[in-house]
This record gives C-alpha cells, structure tokens and sequence, in this order.
C-alpha cells in the first residue's frame, strides 16, 4: 500500500504570521518535521499541503512534493479532514495518510518507522500519537454555580506519588495515521485503533509552547538533527566578505577602503577560541589590510578562487572529520563548503542559493551579529553532544 505522509500548512496564523516557515533554532518549522519523514524511509511519498508561495519554496528545498490546496479548505474554519480529503482526491495512488503536524519540531524517525509498522504489518487502520501525563484532572465549576468541584481522577484523601501512579494518556497532536476508506467514511480514528506513546520530551506543540525561545531550548535538547550523531565542533571557517562584515565597502576622497564590523563577532570568535574551537577566515577578495587592522589572530586565506578546496586543505591538516568542521557563508561561492560542512550556517541576508545549503540561518544581517550568534548555535549544540556522552 502506498504510504505518504502528508504535513497541512496553511499561510493563515491568527497567532504567528507564517509560522510553518518562521525559523525555529535556525530551522524553518516545518523543516523539522520533513527532516524526520525523509530519514524515517518509511513513506512513498512525502507531501506538504499548503496554498502559500513562500510555504511551497521552502517545502521543496526540504525535499517534500507540493499540493495547492483550494481557497475552500484554507479558511479559519477549514479541518484537518476537509483538507486531507482533498489531498487524496487529487491522489488517488495514496493508499494511506500520515498526517504529520508541522508544529511537533521533536518528532524523531524512530517514531514514525514504529507507526508504519503498526499500520502496515499488524493491520491497524489507524494510529495517533499519545503523551504520558501524570495531572491531576477536577470537574468545572462555572461562575454563578452554586456548587464544588470534585475530584475526576484521584482520591484527595490518598494522592498518588507520581512513581506509584501510571498517569493518563493525551493526545499529543504529533501524527494521526489512517487508511484512505476511513478518511473517506470521514473518520482521522476509527476502526481498528492503536496509539503510540511517545516521549514526554518528544512531546512539543508550538500552539502550546508559545514562547518561541523556550521552544527553541527544547529543540535543541531533544530535536532530531540528522541521521550522523553529533560530533564536537573544532574549526569554524567564515568567510569575511557578507558575514563578518556586511559586506558594503565605503570609498574615501582619497580612493582609501573601509568596512565595517560589529564588535559582537569579535567578542564571538573570542568565545569560541576560549573553548578551544579554532577560527580561521576565508574570502574571495583580497582583505589583507581589513583582517590586519582587526587584529583578530586567526589563520585567513584571501583571494581565494576555489574556497572548497581550501575548506578541504586545513580539514586534512588538522585531521578533522567533516562533521567537526563548521561554516559561515553567505554567497554562491560558499555553497559546496556549506553543504560539506558538518555544521553550516548563513546570515540572514544571505543569498537564496546559501540559505538553501544551509543548516542554520541566523536571525542577524552579516557584519550585524551573524558570527556571534552562529557561535552562540555552537555552543548550545555542543552541549547536546555532551549530554549525550553522558547517557
């Protein structure tokens, strides 16, 4: 049967314009959740449901196909059913949905593989994704009512400790499955059902979570970056022109160049030195009198015409593997180096091309903070991997 997991993301928010693609910890929303469908192998096909450019392009640079939907089921009051029911009547080779929300940036492919299992091996018709909660649930006592509210899930008198006590299970909203006949009876549950339990930690809504930095800490923590485990970064190579500087060069009366810096990145590559990652820069234009008055003290390579081959020259030097090299870029002329790189980043003003190479695009302009904040990325991902030498 063909399996495809299908992600609804409509361009309307009452509550984040654009959501589905805002960036969350340097990666569109919705990013996340494609990242975890492709590597899952599982799907067919891998589908977004949208009726917003800007949603389209970035579905695409993740590798998901596209469906338009129709302005009937883009409404406010449009339902997931309405809108997954067009889908497969516009695709009738699809034999199952895996509905997948875009705002669960914690699910993993381990979740989804165990899904399709269920669904296609022991013959479930459909599977939603539940969480484990232990809270303690009371009836509503509404204004004006004369009366008590009542326990709904424990004896007041002998309160559970939460290891003594199972909790409840939720719905999470992570993924609803189900077999194109209940879809069409108009049904997302229904016939043989199951649920898979996934991790508390796993167990991120965005329309819950809604301070985004916090969100972004969770991610971090518990998110799905890739199929490769995570290794400690030890080089950062950045190009000058667009990330360190933004790239504008001011001519004086007296035909003498000048750029500009922000102190930010300077105190950035400080950091990053201190915690022994090594900082080297790399331009296509000659700098040598912009990085002498910077007095940064890093290796740097100007007038370079093939920036790869340089990224790949210190790699072999050091004896590092690519997944402890990272990048900065900003232009066509990063591209190869940014896909190569283990981590790789751009600023926010970079061009489409480098943004689309990119595992990380920041919130500042290059020559604005970019190289602070990539720095910043770094280190929170280090963490990630040092919480996972510990477990």
């Amino acid at each position: 049967p063909h399996l495809a997991a299908l992600v609804l993301a409509r361009g309307g928010s009452k509550g984040i314009p654009l959501k589905n693609i805002k960036l969350l910890a340097g990666v569109p929303l919705i990013g996340w959740v494609l990242r975890a469908a492709i590597d899952a192998g599982v799907f067919h096909s891998i589908w977004v449901s949208t009726d917003h450019d800007e949603i389209e392009k970035v579905a695409k640079q993740f590798g998901a196909q596209v469906h338009r939907r129709s302005p009937e089921v883009s409404q406010d009051s449009s339902t997931s059913l309405e809108a997954i029911t067009e889908f497969l009547n516009h695709h009738h080779e699809v034999d199952i949905v895996g509905n997948i929300q875009a705002t669960s940036p914690c699910l993993h492919p381990s979740d989804l593989i165990k899904v399709a299992d269920l669904i296609q091996k022991e013959g479930f018709d459909s599977v939603f994704s539940v969480v484990r909660r232990h809270q303690f649930r009371w009836s509503e006592v509404k204004k004006g009512e004369n009366k008590m509210t009542e326990p709904q899930n424990l004896n007041p008198a002998k309160r559970y400790r939460r290891q003594d006590w199972p909790g409840e299970l939720y719905e999470n909203g992570s993924f609803y499955f189900a077999k194109r006949h209940l879809i069409e009876k108009g049904y997302l549950q229904g016939g043989k059902m199951a649920y898979y339990e996934m991790r508390a930690e796993h167990s991120v809504d965005i329309d819950i979570d809604i301070d985004w930095p916090i969100a972004e800490q969770r991610v971090l923590s518990f998110g799905y970056f890739g199929k490769e485990p995570l290794k400690e970064v030890k080089l950062l190579v950045c190009s000058i022109v667009g990330c360190l500087t933004n790239g504008r060069i001011y001519v004086t009366e007296d035909h003498k160049e000048m750029v500009s810096y922000d102190y930010r990145d300077i105190v950035g590559i400080d950091l990053l030195k201190k915690r022994g990652i090594q900082v080297r820069l790399i331009s296509d234009r000659d700098c040598s009198k912009t990085l002498s008055a910077m007095q940064l003290g890093c290796v740097a390579k100007v007038s370079v015409t093939n920036k790869l081959q340089v990224l790949k020259d210190w790699q072999e030097d050091m004896g590092l593997s690519w997944k402890e090299v990272a990048y900065l870029g900003n232009e066509e002329s990063d591209v190869e180096c940014l896909k190569q790189a283990g981590m790789s980043g751009v600023p926010a003003d970079a061009c489409a091309a480098a943004q689309k190479a990119a595992g990380y695009i920041c919130k500042s302009r290059g020559g604005c903070g970019a190289v602070r904040e990539f720095a910043e990325h770094i280190f929170l991902l280090l963490e990630k991997v040092n919480s996972a030498r510990k477990q």
